[in-house]
């Protein structure tokens, strides 16, 4: 190639450098048009060879900027200037007026003759998805989301979802020939930039996860990482979202995460750093554990956060490098990252209890925080649909038995343990004489005796909960400080050593009643039926056997519970005599023993009848 221009103090060109697969944005030298070349070409000056050319037509017309009509103006004070196509996904709106009195009202696309409400939100100037605010006379410029392009698209409009109403749009034509969206153009704001000369660049990636179901943005700043997360949640649930505790695999175990809720109570949306050691709940050492609950901090800061519609919208930074090696993980600016996310219950102290199989992510999924092209969000978490109510199982009882085996089940989802005792569960419970936490009948100054199979190892707080009996409906004695301790009244299950200090007397041998594919509670509409889709597990050892003759001074309600983790059990009733129980208490429910007693003295005297 020949120096550009006549001026002796023009350069030349940088030398090409290798490229594979990438897209490059070439200008013409000054005064030159399209029009006034033929060809263009790679072409060695020193040796005169041509490595390749393209012609071009003499009657070309090239993509352009296409200039279309003002939004229409239909309700809270709507309108702008004519509104500019720069590329296939960038729009320019000048002299932009909006009251910003709608209560749930975006930048909106879709197809049709006409707005609906079957669209995809736009993010605004400044990237984020947060409902619209009021503009006076402000000249900005919006990017679509994901792989969207304006030929996608039928309409543009200012859309408020919560109401379905347009307040005016403008119409796409159908002879659209714009320019590729290569990162050729730069969003500037009149609105948000300090300096209101300045362009500023900025860039939106958002990636979709849990089958679209959460979606993550994220940019770098300076030392900061920022992220928005939103997804369509329940008030009692949380949205996680971090770096995974392996590399090139999702792995819970060893993450670094956030996690980021709406507190209902109080109006408020937080934001905490979290590590995982374990799978299991928090002990306050191991476990899924807010990073202050350990020993460490919490080095997330929260920035804003709403909710609309059901969807949960939070924005908080944390930053790229911390002093805590050990709870948090450092954040690339360049390179893949292998992260993972979850949506699960929050239990009543907000903090995160275990989620369902198919809430977090199972693949290896990696992002480059330092990118700037990562785009793929496309769907509106707004039109996902509402959850399914299901109907809970009738809870169990279990009278005059004086022998119960415990084990460790799934906590069966909505129609389980939360159904029962509207505490949220971790994900397993105890499962007594193979039974969802039943409600057991038990008579002052008897004898029962309990096998307890419920792990015995603590170094694997997954699979250790220890059985006692207790006068506190949480349960959780071993992770209580000294100060709580004091406050429970212990019954079985809890011994004292030389020392004074506590241990739990009753774990055995570790039985799980586990999924034999997925979690089917959802489909299942008894728990009988419940059951035939799970298999018992037993690992080797022995269990351990609790005798416990109830106490004279008993209160009349008690509680059978893990000395390490809290809610994992449910009540004991406790009577002066078998038959002290209310009528109200003996009518819909009988013993388990009683019902399979019924059934087998049933199928006897039919069978000596038929013989």
């Amino acid at each position: 190639m020949s120096k550009g221009g006549s001026n002796s103090g023009d350069l030349d060109p940088p030398v090409l450098r290798a490229y594979n697969k990438t897209d490059v944005i070439l200008k013409l030298p000054p005064g030159k048009k399209l029009r006034d070349i033929k060809w263009l070409s790679v072409w060695c000056r020193r040796f005169t060879v041509n490595f390749g050319e393209v012609f071009i037509p003499p009657n070309l017309e090239p993509p352009r900027m296409r200039v279309l009509p003002e939004f229409r103006r239909l309700a809270h004070g709507l309108r702008s200037g004519n509104i500019t196509i720069l590329d296939a996904k960038t729009f320019y709106i000048p002299n932009l007026h909006y009251d910003g009195a709608g209560p749930d009202a975006y930048f909106w696309v879709g197809n049709g003759s006409e707005p609906g409400p079957y669209g995809i939100k736009v993010p605004n100037e400044v990237r984020n998805l947060e409902p619209l605010k009021g503009y006076l006379g402000e000249d900005i410029e919006i990017q679509l989301p994901g792989n969207l392009t304006v030929y996608d698209i039928d309409w543009l409009a200012v859309w408020c979802i919560q109401y379905q109403h347009n307040f005016g749009h403008v119409n796409m034509p159908k002879d659209l020939d714009v320019p590729p969206a290569l990162g050729q153009t730069k969003i500037t704001t009149s609105s948000t930039s300090p300096d209101p000369d300045a362009e500023t660049e900025t860039v939106l990636n958002c990636r979709e996860l849990l089958d679209e179901r959460m979606q993550v943005e994220w940019h770098i700043e300076g030392e900061w990482l920022y992220i928005t997360l939103a997804a369509k949640i329940r008030e009692d649930q949380y949205m996680s979202f971090g770096i995974s505790g392996e590399d090139g695999r999702s792995s819970m175990v060893g993450g670094d995460i956030v996690v980021a809720f709406y507190n209902k109570e109080k109006g408020t949306f937080h934001a905490v750093d979290y590590y995982m050691s374990a799978t299991s709940q928090c002990d306050g050492q191991n476990g899924v554990c807010p990073d202050e609950k350990i020993g460490g901090r919490n080095d997330v800061e929260m920035m804003s956060g709403q909710r609309q519609s059901g969807v949960t919208t939070i924005v908080y930074r944390r930053p790229l490098h911390t002093n805590e090696p050990i709870n948090d993980r450092p954040i690339a600016r360049n390179g893949e990252t292998s992260v993972i996310a979850a949506i699960g219950p929050l239990n009543s102290n907000y903090e995160a209890y275990a989620h369902a199989p198919n809430d977090k992510t199972n693949e290896d999924i990696r992002i480059d925080f330092g990118s700037t092209k990562d785009r793929n969000c496309v769907n509106s978490l707004f039109n996902l649909p509402e959850e399914d109510e299901v109907q809970p199982w009738t809870p169990a009882v279990i009278r005059g038995e004086t022998s119960f085996s415990v084990r460790i089940g799934p906590s069966g989802g909505k129609r389980g343990y939360s159904a029962i005792t509207g505490i949220t569960p971790w994900g397993i419970c105890y499962y007594i004489n193979d039974l969802i936490i039943p409600e057991i009948y038990v008579v002052r100054g008897k004898t029962y005796t309990f096998t307890v199979e419920t792990g015995n190892d603590p170094t694997n707080p997954a699979r250790y909960h220890p059985f006692y009996i207790t006068d506190n409906m949480d349960g959780g004695f071993g992770q209580d400080s000294e100060a709580e301790q004091r406050k429970q009244r212990l019954f079985a299950g809890v011994g004292y050593d030389a020392e004074d200090f506590p241990y739990p007397t009753a774990a055995g041998r570790y039985c799980e009643w586990e999924h034999i594919t997925v979690d089917m509670s959802e489909k299942k509409e008894t728990f009988e039926d419940y059951m035939e889709t799970l298999r018992l597990n037993c690992q080797s050892g022995e269990p351990s056997y609790l005798n416990w003759t109830v106490p004279k001074e008993s209160p009349d309600i008690l509680y059978y519970q893990c000395y390490a983790h809290k809610h994992l059990g449910w009540k004991i009733h406790v009577l002066d005599t078998e038959d002290s129980a209310s009528s109200a208490d003996k009518g819909p429910s009988l013993a388990a023993g009683t019902l399979i007693f019924s059934f087998l003295l049933t199928k006897m005297v039919f069978t000596r009848m038929s013989r």
